[in-house]
């Protein structure tokens, strides 16, 4: 499979409205610009860590120094008074945090860790307000100074209207690499409205997203995809017909949460030739045409988690047919999936669901 998915180390969100306040533990984390009570204009805004270990393995042992992108995910779980257009930006933060085990609202204010003015538990560490470092930044209002510093050079934004879905994928492939060539150190990513919608006083919006404590099947990810498929048909022919059989061979229904699996897929025409021969024409198996591609469909929500993708989910072949890997581990444990395989055939785009479907468990 090359499309791979790590999870968060640590997310929270950091907010005005609560300035020495954590919420590190909180189900949902939030994006905002509001007003509170006495008119006073109020700034959410999120940070979300991935471990640097997974971050480098996967580029070294399984994207391997091919061309990849690498995007931060984000569920939506609500919204308050959305405009008609906005952006969300992303940057590196350029210096470290703490996540903590509060929650935002508690009472009394829990400082275990990162809030709006500081980064460490204890109220300790203050964010720098004045004399940034070359190639970083941060930004406040007045009477408000805190709320995280980036790195400028590696920012990345995506631009919605009311006619969008409203879950976040941002992407932060350069920031990627810049971490996995030592540019710069992974302190994780903070995640912002533009400016002009934060602190409002006359509207306010405010974006909640699931966290990675969710209790639901919607944490963040960072995702990784790149082409990792060949395309060798030896003396196979290839199917031309969309009157046909195809099929995974060797779906066993249950993996563990480890590693990767390789899915063989089979497909003929379901009426073959009649030819003289000694093998039976239901046994020869054919090749998918090139512009073939999988997808996973949750079994439950009937959501896509893998969609078909021209660049990164093609289905691979070989002189044997058709086949596809799946890293067990980038997906979440102890849920159903559906695999689906789009081709086109005879002129005509088929997707294809054999009912194909497999478990996840969690290992041990």
């Amino acid at each position: 499979m090359a499309v791979y998915r790590i999870f968060p180390t640590q997310d929270t969100f950091i907010s005005t409205e609560v300035p020495t306040g954590n919420a590190g533990k909180d189900e949902i984390v939030e994006l905002g610009g509001y007003p509170d009570i006495t008119g006073l204009g109020k700034t959410n805004r999120i940070l979300v860590q991935y471990s640097t270990t997974d971050i480098l393995n996967v580029l070294s042992t399984k994207v391997d120094s091919r061309p990849y992108t690498a995007s931060l995910h984000m569920y939506l779980a609500d919204a308050y008074d959305i405009p008609t257009s906005y952006t969300i930006y992303a940057y590196p933060l350029s210096q470290s945090w703490y996540g903590g085990v509060g929650k935002f609202g508690d009472s009394p204010i829990n400082t275990s860790g990162v809030s709006w003015q500081y980064r460490s538990a204890g109220s300790t560490d203050a964010w720098i307000t004045s004399g940034f470092v070359t190639g970083t930044t941060g930004s406040f209002t007045v009477g408000q100074e805190g709320g995280g510093v980036w790195y400028t050079g590696y920012s990345t934004s995506a631009s919605f209207d009311i006619t969008l879905i409203h879950d976040v994928d941002l992407n932060v492939t350069a920031a990627i690499t810049a971490i996995n060539n030592g540019d710069i150190v992974n302190n994780g990513f903070i995640i912002k409205l533009q400016d002009s919608l934060e602190s409002q006083i006359s509207s306010s919006v405010r974006l909640k997203y699931f966290s990675a404590d969710t209790n639901t099947i919607y944490p963040p990810y960072l995702e990784f995809k790149w082409d990792d498929s060949t395309y060798n048909t030896g003396s196979l022919s290839t199917l031309n017909t969309n009157i046909a059989i195809v099929n995974i061979t060797n779906n066993i229904g249950k993996y563990v949460d480890n590693g990767k699996q390789r899915f063989r897929v089979s497909a003929r025409p379901k009426y073959p030739a009649r030819t003289f021969t000694t093998v039976s024409p239901y046994t020869v198996n054919y090749a998918l045409p090139s512009a073939s591609y999988w997808g996973l469909r949750d079994e439950n929500t009937q959501e896509m988690v893998v969609d078909f993708d021209t660049n990164c989910t093609k289905i691979s072949c070989d002189s044997t047919g058709g086949y596809f890997d799946v890293y067990m581990d980038g997906l979440q444990p102890e849920r159903y999936y559906r695999v689906l395989i789009k081709t086109e055939l005879d002129g005509s785009t088929t997707v294809i669901d054999n009912q194909n479907i497999f478990k996840v468990v969690r290992n041990g």
